[in-house]
C-alpha cells in the first residue's frame, strides 16, 4: 500500500497564519517592504525562499517552523480544546470576553483620536483667521 503525503504548501500555510493574526496582505507587504501583489504570488507558491520566510515569520511574530509545521487541523484542534477545562483541576475562565474589550478600547482610542483630530482642525483654522487679520 503506498501512502502519498500532501506537498507541502508554505504560501498557504503564510496565509492562513496570516489571516489568524488578524493582518492584511496589504500590511505585511509593507512591513515586508515589497508590494501586496507580491504577497498574493508569495502565498500562492508552494515554495518560498528561506531568506523570505524568515522575514515572513518575523512579521508574523512565529518561528519559521510554526509555519512549516503549521497544520489546519491542529490550529482548529488547538482552539476547540483551548477553553476545554472539563478535566482540569482549576478552572480559570475569564469572567469577560477579551475580544469585545479590545473592541471598546479600540473604539475609545478611535473617539480621541477624532477629538484629536478636530481640535487640531481648529487650531489650524484660528492661524488662519489670525493670519488674514494682520
Amino acid at each position: 500500500m503506498e501512502t502519498t503525503s500532501k506537498p507541502i504548501h508554505l504560501g498557504r500555510k503564510i496565509s492562513r497564519i496570516r489571516e489568524l493574526r488578524g493582518i492584511k496582505q496589504e500590511i505585511l507587504a509593507q512591513e515586508l517592504g515589497i508590494s501586496q501583489q507580491s504577497i498574493s504570488r508569495i502565498e500562492s507558491s508552494e515554495e518560498v525562499e528561506e531568506e523570505i520566510l524568515l522575514k515572513i515569520a518575523k512579521v508574523l511574530g512565529v518561528q519559521v517552523d510554526a509555519i512549516k509545521n503549521f497544520s489546519e487541523e491542529a490550529a482548529i484542534n488547538f482552539f476547540n480544546n483551548f477553553n476545554d477545562h472539563s478535566n482540569s483541576t482549576f478552572n480559570n475562565h475569564c469572567t469577560f470576553n477579551a475580544l469585545d474589550k479590545l473592541m471598546e478600547v479600540i473604539e475609545e482610542n478611535k473617539k480621541l483620536y477624532e477629538r484629536l483630530l478636530q481640535s487640531e482642525r481648529e487650531k489650524l483654522e484660528y492661524v488662519k483667521k489670525l493670519k488674514k487679520d494682520s
